[in-house]
């Protein structure tokens, strides 16, 4: 899916959320902002919201002298998301059906997200879970899943944010062992998941870890290594989680099942839902 000029105001809230989140004083905040204003003003509506967040993140990485300023915000996610886990397990093992619960408690820690400007606490994420455990999984869209799954022979898991694959990695201890191949960011981009975060999590436990060669917070594909590219193609099932990876994958045939917190009106649009909907949707499905 292509920009929209309702995405610009994000990357503007982005690059001031940044600078705070680093301290920059005001002399470096206003040349952050002047800087991406200036590309802003250039940029090509045909692409999708991630290139352009690639640009403009590479821009503010310069302007702040920083490879990764998000770093700390995703170390205090994971610890965050940790803390939670021993609770959010009994959740899923304590259910009548641990599967559908594992799914929502995966899409539940996509809320942490600092790609809209904000910060996440852990009453937030606590909120997330509670409402995400009262939503209803429609059938004709969970049951195909949990089949999917099933039949699969090798599994792709695209991961999105530090903090978010620890619950990630609840809903892959219920995959088939040995056919999951988890793919996180090939560089630093907003709080997106790199290999530390997800072996923080304990994914490297469960399931082979790869990067797919690209710091574009989606999964461009001409941008990823060939390596990954030839996982892509090959896997019986593509979970995708995120906005991100839903902005740039939504128009590809392939197997992908999306799960996401929809947090922008344009996504919401779209997908023909609300802002803040849980999602669990085939790619090329309108249910």
């Amino acid at each position: 899916m292509n920009l929209t000029p309702e995405c610009i105001p994000c990357f503007l809230r982005q690059a001031v959320a940044v600078s705070r989140l680093v301290g920059a004083d005001g002399a470096k905040q206003e040349r952050v902002v002047k800087r991406i204003l200036a590309l802003l003003s250039e940029v090509p509506f045909d692409q999708t919201p991630p290139q352009v967040a690639t640009v403009i993140h590479s821009a503010i990485r310069e302007e702040l002298g920083m490879a990764d300023p998000y770093r700390e915000a995703k170390e205090r996610s994971n610890i965050l998301a940790l803390g939670l886990c021993p609770q959010l397990r009994e959740l899923i093992t304590g259910s009548s059906d641990p599967f559908a619960t594992a799914v929502r408690l995966a899409i539940a820690g996509n809320i942490i997200d600092f790609g809209q400007g904000c910060g996440v606490d852990g009453a937030k994420v606590r909120a997330a879970i509670a409402w995400a455990l009262e939503q209803p999984l429609p059938p004709d869209v969970l049951e195909p899943f949990r089949s999917a799954v099933g039949q699969a022979e090798s599994i792709l898991y695209l991961g999105d944010n530090a903090g978010e694959v620890v619950f990630d990695r609840l809903l892959i201890e219920l995959l088939p062992r040995g056919k999951v191949t988890f793919a996180v960011r090939g560089g630093p981009i907003l709080n997106d998941a790199t290999t530390v975060d997800a072996e923080v999590a304990g994914i490297h436990e469960l399931a082979a870890i790869v990067d797919n060669g690209s710091n574009a917070p989606g999964t461009i594909l001409l941008w990823c290594s060939p390596r990954f590219q030839e996982r892509f193609h090959r896997a019986d099932l593509i979970i995708a989680k995120g906005q991100g990876n839903y902005e740039t994958l939504s128009a590809v045939n392939a197997p992908i099942h999306f799960l996401l917190e929809v947090k922008c009106p344009v996504i919401a649009n779209h997908l023909g839902c609300d802002q803040g909907t849980l999602v669990l949707r085939r790619a090329g499905s309108r249910a």
